[in-house]
């Protein structure tokens, strides 16, 4: 049964929004440091303030107008002066943005069970009588997340455009957790949509279970990879036991992280780049995280 003291008050919590200006206490010292043999133009404001507006931004949906409007009200007094709207667009969109891991101290007490998927961020809030009226292409962001089952927390994330197929991405999502963040996965949970041999191979040749639902119409053949073959004959025989024996079903996990994301900061995009969408995407996961 779901604790609804403990998640009222995860709802309260959210509302509890600190502007941190403690980065004025290091702001010559970061400065200093980030300005070090830079050619042309010094910096004004260092890193970490700007990072600070950036999460500012993305939580609160503001535009770049409205977030120097905010600073100008509350930091007036505070700062040496107030930065230009198009100053702050293009430093945040110069920022290296990563996901941090708060809860370091229990990462690497066992192996990991995940859970991978996508969704779609649309890139205009174009409404749908506009695209079918004047036939105009939407077009949306992908969105690849791998997410801890037993924490319920992002591993990993790539952002790509539409037309990268879902199971071409699975590589890439466990090459960054097993390799570049030295963690053992035990079991990777997906969808059909990530059935294929490269898939099964590769996750065989890191020593991961690969919980993946095969397509309807799959057959054994000899070109497949021996697990993949091991696995169409098990869901064909009784693909519900199939689904007990690997916990399937905790795949929700995934949609649940899908559903905070867009219901928090909403279902679409308002940078015009493609890098800059990317960095969009990066700081609301990096606030989710």
């Amino acid at each position: 049964m779901r604790n609804w003291k403990n998640y009222n008050e995860s709802l309260v919590k959210r509302g509890e929004i600190l502007l941190d200006f403690d980065v004025i206490d290091k702001w010559d010292y970061e400065l200093e440091e980030i300005n070090k043999g830079k050619e042309g133009r010094k910096f004004v404001y260092p890193d970490s303030f700007i990072k600070l507006l950036g999460y500012m931004r993305a939580y609160f949906h503001l535009p770049y107008r409205q977030t120097e409007g905010v600073v100008r009200e509350h930091a007036s007094d505070t700062l040496p002066s107030i930065p230009h709207y198009s100053n702050i667009s293009r430093r945040i969109n110069r920022l290296d943005i990563k996901i941090n891991d708060n809860d370091k101290s229990s990462l690497h007490d066992d192996t990991f069970v995940i859970a991978i998927d996508a969704t779609g961020v649309k890139v205009t809030n174009r409404g749908e009588w506009i695209r079918h009226k004047w036939n105009v292409k939407r077009g949306y962001l992908k969105i690849h997340v791998a997410v801890d089952i037993k924490r319920k927390r992002i591993l990993s994330l790539e952002v790509t455009s539409e037309e990268v197929h879902d199971g071409k991405v699975l590589p890439e999502l466990i090459e960054d957790i097993t390799i570049k963040q030295n963690k053992e996965i035990d079991t990777t949970i997906v969808d059909g949509a990530y059935d294929n041999n490269n898939n099964f191979q590769i996750l065989s040749f890191r020593g991961i279970k690969p919980a993946i639902k095969v397509r309807k119409n799959s057959r054994c053949r000899k070109t497949n990879h021996y697990l993949r073959n091991k696995t169409v004959k098990i869901q064909r025989t009784d693909l519900a036991k199939w689904k007990d024996s690997v916990s399937y079903g905790q795949r929700w996990i995934v949609e649940s992280v899908f559903s905070c994301i867009k219901r928090m900061f909403g279902e679409y995009v308002t940078a015009i780049r493609f890098e800059n969408m990317i960095k969009r995407i990066d700081y609301v996961e990096s606030i989710i995280v």
